[in-house]
């Protein structure tokens, strides 16, 4: 009885605005939709079948998923400001800055050494130097998978500005900027980084991430709090909370 009460109101929570003679805005992209349309038919189909209560409520959540797969509309994102839909027709770009007590020079001369990133950068595994602003990159996927590509630089101006894109055809199509500006009252550096990407899996894939803690926007704020750490006192704290010699 309670799982049917429970899925009843989920179903009712996902069609709350067309009850209130609202037009949703869509915040579900088109493969998810797919999906979901796709997945609700099954669940419902299979709690008919059970012929209880526990199905009845099967059924009302394969409604809801149905709903949202139709109108491509969902609360649950809406709540949270995801948007799916955007993020199919833009990909995702992210920009955070961090002040660092070091001068531009020295900051700007670790970075341009790409093979250094992975210092702080857990998601990569590693950059190897290609030649000629050439590298190629291996970085962590969600599910434990990897993903590589080649980049190139498209800007670099001396201790002020690094750009980097991949090159046509890479598995993760992304590009980055990051630049090195002196903080007011000489109080060090702002390191401004811009990342642009499409995620591995697509759409769905950065949804998930997102769910599960691998939200982008968060591990670029990670890796430049690790950034600081490793300039500032050359090391950086690990998981363990014991700090790792670089």
């Amino acid at each position: 009885m309670a799982d049917a009460a429970n899925g009843t109101a989920a179903n009712l929570d996902a069609i709350a605005p067309a009850l209130r003679g609202e037009a949703p805005r869509t915040n579900v992209g088109d493969m998810e939709r797919w999906a979901s349309t796709l997945a609700g038919c099954a669940l419902a189909l299979f709690g008919l079948t059970r012929r209880s209560w526990a199905g009845l409520g099967l059924a009302a959540l394969g409604g809801g998923l149905i709903y949202r797969g139709m109108t491509g509309y969902c609360s649950f994102y809406g709540a949270l400001g995801i948007s799916t839909a955007d993020q199919e027709r833009h990909g995702l770009t992210i920009r955070r800055a961090v002040t660092i007590d070091k001068p531009p020079e020295e900051l700007y001369r670790f970075w341009r050494q790409f093979e250094n990133l992975p210092r702080f950068m857990r998601h990569l595994e590693a950059v190897q130097p290609l030649g000629e602003g050439r590298s190629h990159w291996i970085a962590r996927a969600p599910a434990g998978k990897t993903v590589e590509w080649d980049a190139a630089l498209v800007a670099d101006k001396e201790n002020e500005l690094i750009s980097w894109r991949s090159l046509e055809g890479s598995e993760v199509p992304n590009a980055g900027t990051v630049r090195f500006t002196p903080a007011p009252g000489g109080r060090g550096t702002v390191v401004d980084v811009t990342l642009e990407y499409s995620p591995p899996g697509g759409v769905i894939g950065a949804t998930i991430a997102k769910l599960f803690g691998e939200e982008p926007s968060i591990q670029v704020e990670d890796d430049l709090r690790r950034f600081k750490q490793l300039m500032e006192t050359g090391e950086v704290a690990t998981t363990q909370g014991q700090p790792r010699g670089q």
